[in-house]
This record gives structure tokens, C-alpha cells and sequence, in this order.
């Protein structure tokens, strides 16, 4: 199966073609543009280097969240524009899942974190192996001091693999009891459209939707609306 990956989820962003488990292509930036200006870039990119037919792709995964408001909805606007004209099969994939896939083939732990800002941090845990990524917890907005203390108080003995782009937030934590806690190589951190397209991949034909009903996951109100409700005292 050939799929078409997006993520525009955070400050970064990439476009990925992968058909089956062989990557073709990937493009990836963190330049600072808006994605507005370069996503379709690089999905045109992607498409003209691996000379590829757009009518023979299968099937489009696009990362839906927890990240930045504006970076997801544009990521999905282009998926939704892309898919609809081929009644593309579309998946919608956790974007904290898919960084987790970074680490896909190694024997660990791993803490997915993104940086939400304001000391505060998107975050979710996986057991990864040679053969899979399993889910241990559900996505989740915190701090960064309810982190440490939800990682001091998780009972694990592999090894702990901090990714994501807000891992450095936590390169200097430690445990009592010197259990094993690593912050990923550089290139194991960020979000990957590759990475979405294997998070997608591990699903086969389960959990895919047409282009019309993928949504965005906001664990956070829009900053805009929480500067509001504090102005007006709402809670």
C-alpha cells in the first residue's frame, strides 16, 4: 500500500512517501516558515522526486494532534483537500504516537513529550520492541513538574527514552534509584511524516476514515480563549 504522510503539528514539518514499509521519499523542514507556505511545497516535492502517479497512492495519514493549533488545522485542511478527489482511505494518527514510532525497533520505554508552552507539556508513554508500539497511557497536557513527578512515580525497569521536541525539558532528570533514563539523539526527536506513515502502516485496514471526518485532538484550549476565560475569571 502507498501512502501519502503529513505532519505540521509543531514547528517542524515533513511530507513522507511510503509504499508499505519502504520509504520512497521524506522532506522535512524546521526552518520556521509558516506551513501555509511550505506543505504543499513539499508534498509537490515529494510527489515530482519519486516521479510518482498521484492516482496510484492508496492512502493518506495525517498527524491530528496534541500540538499547535494552527500547525494541525492547515496539516489536515491539506490532507482533506488531497484525499477527497480519490476517496482516499485517510488515518488520523496521535502525533505523540507517531513520535514514539522514532523509536520503533529498539527495546524500551518511551516518554513522548512536546513543548505546549507556558511550562507546560503534551505527553504519553509506549513500550516499544522489535515488532511494535504498544500504548500505555493515554495522551495528556501537563506540566513539567507533574511529568517529573509522573515519571519518578512509574514503575519501569527498561531502559527510558525521553522524544519529542520538548524532551530537553527534562535532560537533566534523574531518579533515586538510578534507573536508566535517556534523552533520544537529535534525530529520533522531532515529528516525522515518516513516522506517521508507519504508525498508520501498524494499523492495516483498521481505523481508517474518509477524508471528511478527520478532526483535530486538542488536549489545551486555544491560548486565545484561556487568556479570556482568565480576563472574565471563568473557570
Amino acid at each position: 500500500m502507498k501512502t501519502l504522510a503529513i505532519d505540521s503539528s509543531a514547528q517542524t514539518c515533513s511530507v513522507a512517501l511510503v509504499d508499505n514499509s519502504n520509504l520512497l521519499c521524506e522532506v522535512f523542514s524546521n526552518s520556521g516558515l509558516t506551513h501555509s507556505q511550505t506543505l504543499m511545497r513539499m508534498v509537490s516535492t515529494v510527489i515530482d522526486i519519486t516521479k510518482t502517479d498521484f492516482s496510484t497512492i492508496d492512502s493518506l495519514s495525517v498527524s491530528i494532534g496534541p500540538g499547535s493549533y494552527t500547525g494541525i488545522r492547515i496539516g489536515i485542511a491539506a490532507a482533506k483537500g488531497l484525499a477527497q478527489p480519490g476517496n482516499l482511505k485517510c488515518f488520523g494518527i496521535s502525533t505523540l504516537e507517531a513520535i514514539a514510532y522514532n523509536l520503533y525497533g529498539f527495546d524500551c520505554i518511551v516518554c513522548a513529550i512536546m513543548n505546549a508552552r507556558c511550562e507546560q507539556v503534551y505527553t504519553a508513554f509506549f513500550k516499544c520492541n522489535k515488532e511494535s508500539v504498544e500504548r500505555l497511557t493515554p495522551d495528556n497536557a501537563m506540566s513539567v513538574e507533574e511529568l517529573i513527578q509522573t515519571i519518578t512515580d512509574f514503575n519501569f525497569r527498561e531502559t527510558l527514552i525521553l522524544t519529542g521536541d520538548g524532551a530537553n525539558m527534562l535532560s537533566e532528570l534523574s531518579t533515586d534509584d538510578n534507573r536508566d533514563i535517556k534523552l533520544a539523539p537529535l534525530s529520533m526527536r522531532y515529528q516525522r511524516a515518516s513516522s506517521v506513515a508507519l504508525c498508520a502502516a501498524s494499523r492495516a485496514e483498521q481505523g481508517f476514515v474518509p477524508a471528511e471526518k478527520l478532526y483535530p485532538i486538542y488536549l489545551r484550549a486555544p491560548q486565545a480563549e484561556r487568556e479570556l476565560k482568565k480576563g472574565r475569571n471563568i473557570k
